[in-house]
């Protein structure tokens, strides 16, 4: 995989500008970008995916493959890093003890120990900031990160109507 996707490309893309009822061809896309061996997400994104009660949950679950594990030893080392990292940091609380709960480690991880590029919504914050964003640790860590429009235009997607 080339890239992984964190769970607000999805979430997003479904919610706002890529519904599944008008715009299905995105949907098609990632299929056929998956199948082709350059985009995926991590077991843990794909969990917390199907837990949602909704079309993109049912969409998750039909796609277990689009989900690779990140349980392998190397995965497993540099999670351990980030984690300390993140522990050691001057963060909120909170915030801190969030983003480790969640699948957001285990995708920049997964990324690094793969030389995959995350893509999330997440933006990157000023130096000082005390809440811990994917992109921040993704720089803190050497891994390559972008948002969905940057993605979008690396791969040069294109998602046209016919005549109508």
């Amino acid at each position: 995989m080339k890239y992984l996707l964190d769970a607000n490309t999805y979430i997003q893309a479904k919610n706002q500008y890529y519904g599944m009822d008008i715009c299905p061809a995105y949907w098609h896309w990632l299929d056929v970008q998956f199948d082709k061996g350059i985009l995926g997400s991590v077991d843990m994104i794909g969990r917390e995916l199907k837990e949602g009660n909704d079309e993109l949950a049912e969409w998750a679950k039909a796609r277990p493959g689009h989900f690779i594990k990140n349980d392998d030893a190397e995965t497993q080392a540099i999670y351990t890093q980030l984690v300390q990292s993140v522990m050691a940091g001057d963060y909120n609380a909170g915030n801190r003890d969030n983003f480790l709960a969640k699948a957001d480690p285990w995708i920049i991880a997964k990324a690094k120990s793969s030389g995959a590029t995350v893509v999330t919504h997440e933006s990157l914050v000023i130096e000082g900031t005390k809440k811990v964003k994917v992109p921040n640790i993704c720089r803190q860590f050497d891994v390559p990160c972008m948002n969905t429009f940057q993605f979008l235009r690396e791969l040069k997607a294109r998602f046209v109507l016919g005549p109508y």
